[in-house]
């Protein structure tokens, strides 16, 4: 029997589907900035200062500053420092539950020979009101993510376009795992 997990805090008071759409939007286009200025302190705040992080392959995080040191620390490092963006592939919201559910496509760039490797997460946010978010939750297979992380690292090093910290992990996790993720 599969019982629904909880989430922290009093249940949500139901918000109109459009000021959900519309809270999600404007913190889509802040992700982009912080994407495109590779500054990611800002991120933390677009959530309530009680918020709960769900990240399937790092752990959970609770409050603004757990939530900032960890997006921090992995959006400023590689694979997360090379993403070039996080376009929505498709979204549904769940007025009652004050959710938005969305496939949100990570995508890298040309790693130098046109390729386009991507991977996508399934996320569901839980609004709170105020423009702001109390929950979270990224589900993706991180192994699928690592092998594509890996296939563009080894591409971009056979195009001299790999840094340091992009070689660092390759030789970290390159070394067990095939160029391509297993299907």
């Amino acid at each position: 029997m599969v019982t629904p997990r909880e989430t922290p805090g009093p249940a949500p008071a139901p918000f109109a589907a459009d000021e959900i759409r519309e809270a999600y939007a404007a913190l889509h286009r802040k992700v982009a900035g912080f994407a495109e200025s590779g500054d990611w302190h800002g991120f933390a705040d677009l959530f309530t200062p009680d918020a709960e992080y769900v990240e399937h392959a790092y752990g959970t995080f609770h409050g603004r500053e757990e939530i900032r040191a960890w997006s921090v620390a992995t959006m400023t490092a590689f694979p997360g420092s090379v993403m070039t963006g996080f376009p929505l592939a498709w979204q549904v919201v769940d007025e009652e539950r004050s959710r938005l559910v969305c496939e949100v496509r990570n995508l890298m760039p040309d790693p130098g020979d046109g390729t386009m490797l991507e991977q996508s997460n399934l996320t569901i946010m839980t609004y709170a009101g105020d423009g702001l978010f109390r929950r979270e939750e990224d589900v993706y297979n991180p192994l699928r993510f690592l092998g594509m992380s890996l296939r563009w690292a080894r591409i971009a090093e056979a195009h001299g376009r790999l840094d340091e910290q992009g070689r660092a992990y390759l030789a970290r996790h390159g070394s067990d795992h095939g160029s391509k993720p297993r299907q």
